[in-house]
């Protein structure tokens, strides 16, 4: 890529500390040129506060504010919470985000005549590959530049030197420089002390927490709730009709002052290290698990053993950025045709950190009290069960024969 020939960017913007300072970067490093800034407000609430004016006194010249907080529920969180994808525990919360702002971001960058996007992930992280994979779907041929990979800065202490040497505002210290990635789903935290997996995360410390409370300082009261599914998709919480995203939104208060939603994961990263994080979900974890409970009741086994062998795959592939491919789609379309009855009511019990069954009710329940019961009934012959048992073991009868004969 020559340098020469880099007059206009688009750059994906946060405001945080890393985009803050790429803005005054590219001025430095790429011939003065225009720094159109992009947004996508998927749910991160008062980080978009005051965004426009910082962006513009660093030297954007403009700012896109993209409000994707509907799509990224119904067509990202979704299908993902119906897949029951999981990437060992963690939620997904940061990577599902991504693809959705790096194709509206790239699809900008065409409309602007852009010469190249610019993204400000790390050269050691996930979502470099994230931003990238999904840019390549909708502009394959775009230059894209990563300042990570390319400046002489390689801390973020180094990055609070440079924003504090140009002026660049900044709403952490020193102090609280964790890395996070927020959004509606979702609360991340790396880097400091927790770089240290020895060290105990600071959760009854005042400010760590975000979207809500450590176990220990939950009321000592259980909450009780109920969550209506329709397809699989959450339709009601405690009998009120909401959208999902209102729901996700209700949840996230409800299991966040219950101590609901945390998790601290070492996790394997894409790019073949180890990484340290602490993620709060409370809201993401109801859901899955009420939607689990209520397929427990109505899915068959054969569909519900194949969909959790595939929730691993659905998992990676959301993990590793590849949204836009082909297998994931199909996945989905699996997903979605297992969905059809997924329809009921679920009670829980949230105390402290935990989430308990308390009910389940479907008109479309696969299980029969009747057929189950350890009483007397009138629809299972025991007896039927010997014939069952000589047909299913005749394999091992007959190795067992042959075993023997050839002794």
């Amino acid at each position: 890529m020559n340098k020469e020939n880099i007059k206009k960017v688009v750059l994906a913007y946060s405001g945080g500390l890393d985009t803050s300072i790429i803005i005054p970067w590219l001025k430095e490093n790429y011939n003065n040129c225009e720094v159109i800034a992009v947004s996508g407000n998927v749910g991160q609430a008062d980080e978009l506060e005051g965004l426009e004016e910082k962006a513009l006194k660093t030297g954007a010249s403009k700012l896109y504010v993209l409000d994707l907080t509907d799509e990224f529920v119904n067509d990202y969180i979704i299908p993902t919470m119906q897949a029951g994808a999981k990437y060992e525990e963690y939620l997904l919360g940061t990577s599902f985000a991504r693809p959705l702002i790096a194709e509206k971001l790239a699809k900008i960058a065409l409309e602007e005549g852009a010469d190249a996007i610019v993204h400000g992930c790390t050269g050691k992280g996930n979502d470099q590959v994230r931003f990238e994979l999904a840019i390549k779907s909708v502009a394959p041929n775009m230059p894209i530049i990563a300042p990570w990979r390319e400046w002489s800065i390689k801390s973020r202490e180094e990055e609070i030197d440079y924003a504090e040497a140009h002026n660049v505002p900044l709403r952490i210290t020193r102090e609280t420089n964790y890395s996070k990635d927020k959004n509606l789903w979702h609360l991340s935290h790396e880097g400091l002390d927790l770089e240290d997996a020895g060290n105990e995360p600071l959760y009854e410390k005042p400010g760590f927490l975000e979207m809500g409370v450590s176990p220990i300082e939950a009321p000592d009261q259980p909450e009780y709730i109920t969550l209506d599914f329709e397809q699989g998709v959450p339709v009601a919480l405690n009998d009120e009709k909401m959208s999902a995203k209102d729901i996700i939104l209700k949840l996230n208060e409800l299991g966040g002052k219950n101590g609901i939603g945390l998790l601290d994961i070492i996790e394997n990263r894409l790019v073949g290290m180890k990484c340290r994080g602490v993620y709060e979900t409370p809201g993401g974890e109801i859901l899955y698990f009420a939607h689990n409970y209520l397929e427990t009741l109505t899915l068959d086994k054969m569909t519900m053993h194949k969909k959790q062998e595939l929730a691993i795959t659905f998992a990676e592939l959301v993990y590793n950025g590849q949204w836009f491919t082909p297998l994931r789609e199909a996945l989905s379309a699996f997903v979605t045709s297992t969905q059809k009855h997924v329809t009921g009511k679920v009670r829980l019990k949230l105390y402290k950190g935990n989430i308990i069954k308390a009910g389940v009710w479907s008109d479309w329940a696969l299980y029969s009290e009747e057929l189950a019961t350890f009483g007397e009934d009138d629809v299972y012959n025991q007896a039927d069960s010997a014939g069952f048992i000589n047909l299913f073991g005749l394999p091992i009868k007959v190795q067992a024969e042959v075993a023997k004969k050839n002794q």
